[in-house]
């Protein structure tokens, strides 16, 4: 059955973004082999992504920027309840509820599923028992605020590590799978 894998980078105090989106804070020399997102990115066939990270790459693709190109092109689903007018080529808006699409193409034949983010649409889809694996590049850099890898609420998710790799720039990649038979999503009362 294919995953949905969140494949994201987050700065050292776990944000993904600054307050207005911005990531510059990224920008900075790679080392040989860019992390593994060419061999992760051959992995996948679909992309899934919300609103506000679907605006950014219309933002990037209007600066001129390229999106990575591999042997395939994947397909990618924008959740929003508010869709765009106008929708870039190769995208597809979703309004279906988050359990019954994850339901539907994880039975589908095909490679693993990237979740790209944001912070909310991983939030709502690790709610649902939609994520099956996390990818987390820790860049060794404090942003002090910004947009958290995953929305605020509460909820308690058991991660069970599959590996650990540091990389001589000091950037750490942690892959972790969730523990659903460990998941659970606590009332305020919980966690008082």
């Amino acid at each position: 059955m294919r995953k949905i894998i969140v494949y994201i980078a987050t700065s050292a105090d776990g944000f993904i973004a600054r307050k207005d989106g911005a990531v510059d804070w990224l920008d900075r020399p790679r080392v040989k082999g860019n992390y593994g997102m060419g061999e992760f990115y051959n992995s996948i066939d679909a992309i899934l992504l919300g609103r506000k990270t679907y605006d950014f790459v219309v933002q990037f693709l209007k600066e001129g920027k390229s999106i990575p190109k591999a042997d395939h092109e994947p397909r990618h689903y924008a959740f929003s309840r508010h869709p765009p007018k106008k929708v870039l080529p190769g995208f597809e808006f979703v309004k279906e509820p988050i359990k019954k699409f994850a339901k539907r193409l994880r039975s589908q034949k095909g490679k693993d599923v990237w979740m790209m983010g944001g912070g909310g649409i991983i939030g709502s889809f690790l709610d649902e028992g939609a994520i099956d694996e996390f990818i987390i590049h820790v860049i060794p850099t404090l942003i002090g605020e910004g947009i958290p890898l995953i929305a605020p609420r509460h909820r308690n998710v058991p991660l069970k590590l599959i590996s650990c790799r540091s990389f001589s720039d000091g950037v750490v990649r942690l892959h972790y799978a969730v523990d659903t038979g460990k998941s659970k999503k606590t009332s305020k009362k919980d966690s008082a």
